[in-house]
């Protein structure tokens, strides 16, 4: 592959012709904010918070869709581009819950990070606010309508996997909305409760409800380890809290891993010493069930008691 060398914030970097901006910044240790840009899904260049100034060209352009090029001078933090991010990010706050404090996403919520950076802050105002919804209906998603910043993130990862594309946008303008399906709720709709997209969530519009309450990520020791339902390894954490392990989360399914349900709950049963009760969907509705069922493992232990009682 061809190389260009170019210039970032005053730092030179040599990078694949076919890098984008965003990634040659990365490379030189520079992070251009960004709430739509995931290296894993489609570039959309829906947020405009990557947007950069490039020399010789007369209007900004989005590091996640521009392609590097030889010779190219590209400044990051410039006067223009950090009002027009101030400006961005100000929206955003606008228009979402004030609940920082109390909300499960704080520590790791990229707008919280962004807005910090930027120095941007709620502000009192009497225009029209995204309406408050909360879809409960799933034992493992909280969906949250009103923390939603549209960046489609959820969306994208969800259509990776060619058998469910449950989420879409549905409404127009201000109107516009993630849904399930048909505008379902989780519980009703064809979602499997895999959790790409509360992975893919840069905010707390979704959320992993087993993990809801127990702790926050400043608050707990987090240990990586792989899934060993299957053949695709994909990655979780385990998370800790005064010596006892309270939850496992999904981490980025990187590598065409698919996660999926089964995998989160085997690994919940082999690593939290206190696991919750799992559920499984029947006729559009969550129902307890044993862990037996729930991971599918009908007649597997009768044919082990079998084994034992003929040796």
């Amino acid at each position: 592959m061809e190389n260009v060398t170019l210039t970032i914030d005053g730092k030179k970097v040599t990078v694949p012709k076919d890098y984008y901006v965003i990634q040659a910044a990365k490379k030189v240790g520079i992070d251009i904010p960004a709430l739509c840009y995931d290296p894993n899904l489609e570039v959309v260049s829906a947020c405009r918070l990557c947007l950069v100034e490039i020399e010789g060209r007369k209007k900004l352009e989005t590091s996640c869709s521009t392609k590097v090029k030889e010779g190219m001078v590209v400044y990051t933090e410039s006067e223009k581009v950090v009002a027009i991010r101030k400006e961005i990010l100000q929206l955003l706050l606008d228009n979402h819950p004030n609940d920082c404090l109390t909300c499960q996403k704080a520590g790791e919520c990229l707008l919280q990070q962004y807005a910090y950076r930027y120095n941007v802050k709620f502000r009192e105002h009497e225009g029209a606010r995204r309406p408050y919804y909360v879809d409960t209906s799933s034992p493992y998603i909280l969906k949250d309508d009103s923390k939603c910043i549209l960046c489609g993130k959820c969306v994208r990862t969800c259509a990776q996997v060619h058998d469910r594309k449950v989420l879409s946008f549905a409404g127009r303008g201000f109107d516009t909305r993630i849904v399930a399906d048909a505008d379902f709720s989780l519980e009703e709709s064809t979602c499997v409760s895999c959790n790409r997209c509360v992975v893919a969530c840069p905010v707390g519009a979704l959320i992993d409800r087993r993990v809801l309450g127990k702790t926050r990520v400043w608050d707990s020791e987090i240990k990586s380890i792989k899934c060993k339902a299957c053949n695709y390894g994909c990655n979780f954490e385990v998370l800790s809290k005064k010596g006892k392990n309270i939850a496992v989360r999904a981490k980025a399914p990187s590598e065409g891993r698919p996660l999926c349900l089964k995998g989160r709950l085997t690994t919940e049963l082999l690593y939290v010493d206190e696991p919750e009760t799992p559920y499984k969907k029947e006729n559009g509705r969550f129902v307890e069930t044993s862990w037996k069922e729930a991971l599918e493992l009908d007649g597997v232990f009768e044919k082990l008691l079998e084994e034992e009682k003929s040796k």
